[in-house]
């Protein structure tokens, strides 16, 4: 599956300097977070030293849970017969049937 290119994101601060988030994001991806959290900003689970235990993907596929499972059934509905409808040809002109 084709990843979708992202829009550049290039702004300028009060100083006038550029500042591109993409390739600040990208440059920083394997830098470890700060706080508790072990993780580093990808968001794989880092181990001990740094080093990367699971990695994001494995993470998203192991919580995401198939649609099926949060589809509630269609109930079944019973046919109900309906009544064929009266042709004006047929009915009596005195209104008695």
């Amino acid at each position: 599956m084709a990843m979708k290119e992202q829009q550049r994101q290039v702004y300028r601060s009060m100083q006038g300097k550029e500042v591109d988030m993409n390739k600040l994001i990208n440059t920083n991806e394997l830098t470890p977070a700060v706080g508790n959290l072990k993780v580093n900003a990808r968001g794989d689970k880092l181990g001990p030293g740094g080093q990367i235990i699971q990695r994001r993907e494995e993470i998203l596929a192991a919580t995401s849970i198939p649609d099926q499972i949060n589809v509630r059934p269609t109930p079944v509905v019973p046919e109900v017969a309906v009544p064929p409808k009266k042709d004006v040809a047929d009915m009596d002109p005195e209104g008695k049937e």
